[in-house]
């Protein structure tokens, strides 16, 4: 029976990633958990295409994909909980040897902007990026960017050194290790301003009994982790591409949801509002921030 076929979850592997893991590891979590290194923008797609049943990922993208012109059918999923509660920390990168780039004031010259993929987070956060300027350079152009699709983090790590694209987006504890060891060079940052980690169901599941196991389990894989420091450590920084001091300051940093099931309408009402803003969205385009929560 389909019922009781293992969920197909989406999810970063990146530091975030480690409730998750606990949840499979410690609490048995019955899923089929798989990676999207090129992040938010990818799932979107897989949950479409019936790849993928559950996504976890950048609330800005999940928005961004439910909110925008000329969505197709019912949009194929829909925000059904919330993972982290602050904010991200977007780094802005750009090539180790391009003293031409020294800050964001330079990308209005130099505005070719890696990213995953058109609708990921990397992309949304480069419109949010542009407006926060003083004046914002959205007034003078709806497109501050030329966006190039790289797929991945490494792909975008390569593009800005060979000047492929001048920088790109990422977050910063996984940016970090780049800028130690001298491959890739930090110009600025930016927050999310929105709690920054969602988790999404494709339509076809969200009225899924599974659902409550999962939120079940990676509650449990959230205390877990936020009562065994010692071991996110070492999971961080043995299982993952951080540093064991990285990992540390990162868990400083960090605060999980203490109940993943459901969302607060006013955070997504937050962000389409900010999106539409920055030019992501269009006022009475896609469907409403009420409608996107599942």
């Amino acid at each position: 029976m389909a019922q009781t076929k293992p969920l197909r979850i989406g999810f970063v592997p990146e530091h975030f990633s480690t409730p998750l893991h606990y949840a499979q590891a410690h609490f048995g979590l019955t899923a089929e958990l798989i990676p999207f290194p090129s992040g938010t923008g990818h799932m979107i797609t897989s949950l479409r295409g019936g790849e993928i049943d559950i996504g976890i990922g950048l609330t800005e993208g999940w928005v961004a994909g439910l909110g925008k012109e000329g969505l197709e059918g019912d949009g194929g999923y829909r925000i059904v909980g919330t993972y982290v509660e602050t904010p991200l920390c977007w780094a802005v990168s750009t090539g180790a040897n391009r003293p031409d780039i020294s800050s964001i004031s330079s990308l209005k010259e130099h505005n070719n902007c890696g990213v995953s993929r058109i609708g990921s987070g990397s992309y949304v956060m480069s419109f949010v990026l542009a407006d926060a300027q003083t004046p914002s350079w959205l007034s003078t152009s709806s497109t501050p960017f030329n966006h190039i699709p790289l797929q991945t983090f490494e792909k975008l790590r390569n593009a800005v050194n060979d000047k492929t694209a001048d920088f790109f987006m990422w977050e910063h504890f996984t940016s970090k290790r780049y800028y130690d060891n001298g491959e890739i060079k930090r110009v600025g940052e930016i927050y999310t301003p929105w709690p920054s980690w969602q988790i999404v169901a494709a339509t076809s599941i969200k009225e899924d009994a599974r659902l409550d196991e999962l939120f079940e389990k990676l509650d449990k894989g959230i205390k877990h982790f936020e009562e065994n420091e010692e071991e996110s450590v070492k999971y961080i920084s043995t299982s993952l591409d951080y540093s064991e001091e990285d990992a540390r300051e990162w868990l400083k940093t960090v605060r999980f949801a203490g109940k993943t099931k459901g969302v607060d309408v006013g955070v997504v009402q937050k962000t389409v509002g900010i999106l539409r803003k920055a030019g992501v969205l269009e006022e009475g385009k896609g469907i409403s921030a009420e409608a996107m929560l599942g």
